[in-house]
C-alpha cells in the first residue's frame, strides 16, 4: 500500500523557469541571448544533464548560456551568473496550476505529503512553500543543501521517507527529470513517477505522466482501488 507522497520542488510543484529574468543577469556577466533561445536551450541541456550529468551547477548553466548564446561560455562566467541570480532575491517563482489540486487531494485521502529537492537549503525550500501558501501539507521537507547528499543518490529519498515513517516501497516520489527523480527514487526502493509536462503520458521507463491531476489516480491505482489512469504503472 501507498501512505506517503514526496515531490520534487523547482519544476516539478513550482515554475522556477524564468527566461527573462535569466537573460537580464547573463547580460550582466557579458552574455547577451534571446528568452525564447535560453528556454529552448535550458531545456534540452536539462534532459542532457539529467542523464549524465547534474542539473543546476556552474557547468549546466555555462552549457544553457553557451547554447542560448551561440558561443562558448566559460564556467567562471556561468558560476557569476548563478551566483547573482540566487543573490538578487526577486525571483518569486509561481505554484504550477495543477498543484494545489493534487496536494488537497492527496491529503483528503488520507496520504502523507514530502519534498525532496536538490536545493540551497531545507530553509529556502520552506520560505517558498509558505509564500505560496502550501506549507501546512509539508511536515517533512528534504534539501540537499541541508543534508549535504544530492538527487539522484538514493540516501536522500530513504532519508526522507524515514522521516515520514514510511518504508521505501510505500511511498511515490514525483519529479519533473526521469534519472535525477524517477529513477533515483526507484533506486530507494519507491515508486518513482517522471512529470513530464511536454510529453505525451505513455512512456513506462519510468512511468510518465503529464500532470499532477494525475498522481491521486496512480496512488489508488497502486493500492488496487481500480482507478485506471490513462497508462497505468506496470
Amino acid at each position: 500500500m501507498i501512505h506517503a507522497v514526496l515531490f520534487d520542488l523547482g519544476g516539478t510543484l513550482i515554475d522556477n523557469a524564468d527566461p527573462l529574468g535569466w537573460c537580464e543577469v547573463a547580460r550582466d556577466v557579458g552574455v547577451v541571448v534571446d528568452p525564447d533561445h535560453l528556454a529552448h536551450a535550458y531545456r534540452e541541456v536539462q534532459t542532457e544533464f539529467d542523464a549524465n550529468g547534474e542539473p543546476e551547477t556552474p557547468g549546466f548553466w555555462a552549457a544553457v548560456l553557451g547554447r542560448a548564446a551561440g558561443r562558448t561560455v566559460d564556467e567562471a562566467t556561468a558560476r557569476s551568473f548563478q551566483d547573482r541570480w540566487f543573490a538578487s532575491g526577486e525571483h518569486h517563482p509561481p505554484l504550477f496550476s495543477d498543484a494545489r489540486y493534487c496536494l488537497e487531494t492527496l491529503q483528503q485521502e488520507g496520504i502523507a505529503l514530502g519534498l525532496v529537492s536538490n536545493s540551497q537549503s531545507e530553509a529556502a525550500c520552506r520560505d517558498h512553500l509558505t509564500r505560496l501558501g502550501v506549507q501546512r501539507f509539508f511536515p517533512v521537507v528534504v534539501s540537499s543543501g541541508t543534508e549535504g547528499v544530492r538527487k539522484p543518490d538514493p540516501e536522500i529519498f530513504r532519508r526522507a521517507v524515514q522521516r515520514i515513517g514510511v518504508r521505501p516501497e510505500e511511498a511515490v516520489y514525483v519529479g519533473d527529470l526521469p534519472h535525477t527523480d524517477a529513477k533515483g527514487a526507484a533506486a530507494a526502493g519507491l515508486h518513482g513517477l517522471w512529470l513530464h509536462r511536454y510529453g505525451w503520458g505513455f512512456g513506462d521507463d519510468p512511468p510518465e505522466i503529464t500532470s499532477l491531476t494525475e498522481v491521486p489516480n496512480w496512488v489508488k491505482q497502486f493500492n488496487g482501488v481500480g482507478v485506471h489512469p490513462v497508462h497505468g504503472p506496470p
